[in-house]
């Protein structure tokens, strides 16, 4: 597919087929169903951004409101989608890149940008999520473990 992929933030406020094939080839395919009832979900609750990096400031409402992402499970990888007033933006994330700090809330660091997620009660209700996460992380870095070998 040879893409060249430098900014992995797109505006999907649009549906566009390119995107689509630019974030499987970045983060894998979406779950099947099947696969998604079975790990009972693949997708956060709305949570509150607090902070993000100083290249991610052009993403968020310039304004005072509350900024709002949410992040999905792809096979080898995450998409975080951030809203900004009517537009969508989603940040693909493939899981060799994720670093992830629990800091008063949880931030996820890759590609030289970070976003932060307030520790209230939407991140509370995510917390099984991102156990889910980090469990598919590990198991995805399982397959590159050359220890055994």
């Amino acid at each position: 597919m040879g893409y060249k992929v430098e900014n992995m933030i797109l505006n999907t406020t649009h549906p566009n087929r390119e995107h689509k094939q630019l974030l499987e080839y970045l983060v894998g395919r979406s779950f099947t169903i099947l696969e998604s009832l079975k790990m009972k979900g693949v997708g956060s609750k709305r949570m509150i951004v607090g902070e993000v990096s100083p290249n991610m400031q052009s993403y968020l409402n310039s304004v005072s409101d509350i900024n709002y992402a949410n992040i999905e499970l792809r096979k080898s990888g995450i998409l975080i989608f951030i809203n900004k007033g009517l537009q969508n933006f989603t940040w693909a994330i493939p899981y060799y890149q994720l670093v992830m700090y629990k800091t008063n809330g949880a931030s996820i660091h890759a590609q030289g940008k970070f976003i932060h997620f307030k520790n209230n009660k939407t991140f509370k209700e995510n917390r099984s999520f991102f156990k889910k996460m980090l469990d598919e992380k590990i198991r995805y870095d399982e397959q590159y473990n050359f220890q055994n070998i």
